[in-house]
Order: structure tokens, then C-alpha cells, then sequence
């Protein structure tokens, strides 16, 4: 796919700017550089090869020319914003899940920002924001999937086990997969934090009222029950003797616990 498939899929969107580069290191870096440029809201990048993009905490995240997306969405914060900045990775997940249910697949959003396929990871998403002094200048949202099988990563260099919409049995045109994801993103952005927004947040949430194991970035780690999404977005375990727990975006990864045999 050219860079005129990718436009031309996107004309009738409602979006500011849209930028391709055929490879580049990071999407989400050139967004961040560009939004402290001025970049309009809604503005776009895309990278159809990517070949040091950053996943939390730094993590690697390679798109081998032709076969995913990297996206990165550019939005500037309206004056009725007072949202958390941890709600726009549910922005991006929910936006993801929408247009892979338009490609034939039913995806989980693996708290805090990671959609899966079958239990296996098809997507990773990263907001980042800009900031001029203490006011919030400009949110991006970085999505990268899996589209094609020679996307997904070898198993040993994955910290959980990866899948690709083709595996899955999936549509895998990405001009159309791109199309349906910045379309969810611009229906979603205005309800980002409302009632409605959490709920399907929480229905779409992965190993919900399974065991998983969390570990923070103290080091120590907890084991309980999916429980919920708070309307922060923190996600809140019930423990083994029975009492709730909340946890904050950003100080944790999350696995399935296996059962003791």
C-alpha cells in the first residue's frame, strides 16, 4: 500500500493534518515534536515502517514495513477538558476494539493499554502529553497493531504471547482498518471519561472476574480478581480475604495467574 491508499481512505474523516512516512524510528515521537509545532487537533501521523517505536516504560515496538499500523493521534485539549490523562489509552483501546469488530473480531482491552485477540496481544497503545509549563498543551495517542503475521513478533522477544488480525481470521486491508480506527477515535474523543465511555471501557475489559497477578514498579506484586474500572480509570482488584484494591496507571503490567497444580 502507498501513501495515496492511506489518504484516500481517510478523506471524509473530520481530521487536522495527516503526515506518512514510509519508515521512520518512532510515530509517536514525530507527533510529540510536531504537536509542540502547533499541529491542529485531530491531526494524524503515520509510519508504515517503524523501527524504534516505544511502547510503556521505553519497551520496543517494531512494524516491519507493509504488514501493521502505526498511528500516532495528535489532540489538542478543549476548554471543557478536565479528563485524566490515563482515560485517553482507553480512548485509544476502545476506538481499536470498535474497528476490529468491523473487521470480524471481538478484541479485550488487557488493562492499562493493551488489546488482545483469542488472549493474545494484537495491539499496544502509548498517550503521551506536551506541556507548556503547568498547562496541558497537546495529548498523543500512539496505536500500534498487528496486521498482518509478519507483524508479530518472535515469541521470545514478546512479554506476552502475540497474535496478528490475520491470525485471527480477520480483514486485513489497513487503509480500511486505519479508516475505522481514526473514525471510533473521533466518536469516542468527546465521551472520553463520561459514564457511557466507562461502561464499555469495563465490557470490553480483559480477565474480567479472573485471577491475574500485578506487578508494580516497587517491585512487590498482588494477586486477585479483576473486579472493575473506576471512572479514573484506575483498575480496582477484589484480594483473596475479600477486600478491594485499586491500582494507578502507569505502575503496573498485568498476567493471568495460572492456576496451582
Amino acid at each position: 500500500m502507498d501513501e495515496k491508499s492511506f489518504r484516500q481512505a481517510l478523506e471524509e474523516l473530520p481530521l487536522g493534518e495527516f503526515r506518512y512516512f514510509a519508515s521512520t524510528g518512532s510515530s509517536n515521537d514525530l507527533a510529540l515534536a510536531w504537536a509542540t509545532e502547533g499541529a491542529p487537533d485531530l491531526s494524524v501521523v503515520f509510519a508504515d515502517e517503524q523501527t524504534s517505536g516505544r511502547g510503556r516504560k521505553g519497551r520496543k515496538w517494531h512494524t516491519p514495513a507493509g504488514s501493521a499500523l502505526a498511528v500516532s493521534l495528535i489532540l489538542r485539549p478543549r476548554a471543557e477538558d478536565d479528563t485524566p490523562i490515563s482515560l485517553f489509552s482507553g480512548l485509544g483501546a476502545l476506538g481499536l476494539c470498535d474497528a476490529l469488530e468491523k473487521a470480524g473480531l471481538e478484541a479485550q482491552i488487557k488493562w492499562p493499554n493493551d488489546v488482545l485477540l483469542n488472549r493474545r496481544k494484537v495491539a499496544g497503545i502509548l498517550a503521551e502529553a506536551v506541556w507548556a509549563g503547568e498547562a496541558l498543551d497537546s495529548i498523543v495517542i500512539g496505536i500500534g497493531v498487528n496486521v498482518l503475521r509478519t507483524s508479530v513478533p518472535p515469541a521470545e522477544a514478546s512479554r506476552f504471547p502475540a497474535t496478528s488480525v490475520e491470525a485471527e481470521g480477520g480483514l486485513t486491508d489497513r487503509p480500511q482498518l486505519l479508516h475505522d480506527l481514526l473514525a471510533a477515535l473521533v466518536s469516542w474523543r468527546p465521551r472520553v471519561g463520561t459514564p457511557e465511555f466507562i461502561t464499555a471501557w469495563n465490557a470490553a475489559l480483559a480477565f474480567h472476574g479472573e485471577t491475574v497477578r500485578v506487578w508494580r514498579d516497587e517491585g512487590d506484586s498482588l494477586i486477585g480478581q479483576v473486579a472493575r474500572l473506576e471512572t479514573d480509570g484506575r483498575l480496582t482488584l477484589t484480594l483473596p480475604d475479600g477486600s478491594l484494591e485499586s491500582i494507578n496507571y502507569g505502575e503496573v503490567h498485568l498476567r493471568p495467574e495460572e492456576p496451582q497444580r
